[in-house]
């Protein structure tokens, strides 16, 4: 139909206005924030751009879901200011007959976040860990600034550097503070330098030089000279990004049987369902009385929002921490809400007549 046509092209303009808005509005957000940790050097300036990157691909689902939303509502809504509903209505065609050209516009982007939420989303989350464990890891080892003291990423060690070759390989009057549960020890030198070992450890060996070692609580002390002393740089290579429920791949959750991984697990498929259930619910929700306020129906749209979202996380919740079993989590919120859409559909059909008088 030529109308149905007409729907979906609005829906889709809609649906890439909101979207561009609201993705200018996270990426925005996100950009100060890693600005922020640059700054406070956290993280390096160089991956600054990739972070972002990973960020946008994390949370895309939840933006494709609320787009599609609010373009179902606003086009609904211009449909009953401009007196179409009242054609609608008259020609004997139903509110519910708007379900099927909805749901042909918002598959594509329920099939969209279904892969997001359960693939590239995991993925885009474990880049991002390992991108920034390796950036600590490589802040830890080879970046080392004169004239400042630098902490490890651990917060148990403590170097400054006062000279620092051109090549980074040879530094001058080196200072080492190691924290350690049974002693603090200081190791001072004159020179070093640093070597990477066939494993891949890299280490900064001093020469000549002397450490202090002071037991916790005592009043002892040990001096100790030695000509070469090497101070191994822990990498998180080495360690390993250990992987949390959220980094995780979906193939990799589904076998495990614990709450905490259940509950991540209900995180990712509820993102497809609540996009078709919220684009049901756009339909009743975009009534509205020209006589009456016109931000009515957006407020009470976003109130519906919200709840939805508050109910999802209320029953992930319940599921990590074992209250609820998995299948109740997932099928317990979106049922609620999709019992509640014939309560909608017929309290919008009940008040029609009213609605077309009022006009």
């Amino acid at each position: 139909m030529i109308f149905q046509r007409a729907v979906r092209r609005e829906f889709t303009h809609l649906a890439a206005g909101v979207f561009t808005a609201l993705f200018a509005i996270m990426m925005t957000t996100q950009l100060i924030r890693l600005l922020s940790e640059a700054a406070q050097g956290s993280v390096e300036p160089d991956a600054v751009v990739a972070l972002l990157g990973f960020s946008a691909l994390y949370y895309l689902p939840v933006l494709l879901s609320l787009s599609s939303f609010v373009a179902i509502l606003l086009t609904l809504s211009r449909s009953y200011r401009d007196s179409e509903m009242v054609v609608w209505f008259s020609a004997g065609l139903p509110l519910t007959a708007w379900i099927r050209p909805v749901l042909v516009f918002v598959m594509p982007l329920v099939l969209t976040i279904s892969v997001l939420s359960l693939f590239l989303s995991p993925w885009a989350l474990s880049q991002s860990a390992e991108f920034r464990g390796k950036l600590s890891s490589r802040h830890d080892a080879g970046q080392i600034s004169p004239g400042a003291f630098q902490e490890s990423s651990a917060g148990d060690r403590v170097v400054f550097v006062e000279g620092v070759a051109d090549d980074t390989s040879n530094v001058s009057n080196v200072f080492v503070n190691e924290l350690r549960p049974d002693r603090l020890g200081v190791t001072m030198a004159a020179s070093g330098h640093q070597e990477i070992a066939e494993n891949g450890d890299r280490f900064i060996v001093l020469q000549n030089g002397r450490r202090y070692e002071f037991p916790p609580g005592t009043a002892e002390f040990r001096i100790m000279e030695y000509a070469r002393y090497a101070v191994r740089v822990e990498t998180r290579e080495a360690r390993g990004i250990v992987p949390t429920p959220r980094t995780m791949p979906t193939v990799d959750l589904l076998p495990i049987d614990l709450p905490v991984y259940r509950a991540e697990l209900l995180y990712r498929f509820s993102m497809p369902f609540s996009a078709v259930v919220l684009a049901l619910l756009a339909i009743p929700l975009s009534f509205v009385n020209p006589r009456a306020g016109r931000s009515a129906n957006m407020l009470l749209a976003i109130l519906v929002y919200l709840i939805y979202n508050n109910l999802v996380t209320i029953s992930q919740g319940w599921v990590a921490s074992g209250k609820v079993s998995f299948a109740f989590g997932v099928l317990a919120v979106h049922l609620f809400m999709l019992a509640l859409l014939p309560l909608m559909f017929y309290h919008r059909i009940a008040v029609r007549p009213f609605a077309r008088l009022s006009r």
